[in-house]
């Protein structure tokens, strides 16, 4: 959730540039800056987590490219965007965590240890 100081910004100077597939609100400021950069900002909708914003938009806040890079078709081999979820429930814990039970599956026998 954005922060009251954020809203009163947006509502003063902003203005929308697009919203991505999970709700998130991009916004630029309606004047154009003097001696610096026009600000670019996000409203998450829901929790405020980085890790949300997809890579068409990252290089949009970030100044990589001038406009959002929705109109750009996806390629077959890209995977749709997830966010972070290291720290979570469904955080992916490998075979053998401490947290996922703790054992696994015993040696193979294709390993040989160094000696020197």
């Amino acid at each position: 959730m954005a922060t009251l100081g954020t809203l009163l910004f947006t509502w003063t100077k902003g203005k929308l540039v697009g919203t991505d597939t999970a709700g998130n609100r991009y916004y630029t400021e309606r004047s154009t800056a003097k001696g610096r950069r026009t600000k670019r900002w996000v409203i998450y909708k829901g929790e405020t987590n980085a890790s949300k914003v997809p890579p068409e938009w990252h290089a949009w806040l970030h100044f990589t490219s001038d406009k959002p890079l929705t109109d750009v078709a996806r390629q077959p081999w890209q995977k749709p965007h997830e966010d972070n979820r290291t720290g979570t429930s469904q955080a992916y814990l490998p075979p053998g965590h401490n947290l996922a039970g703790g054992r696994r599956e015993r040696a193979t026998g294709d390993y040989e240890p160094w000696t020197p």
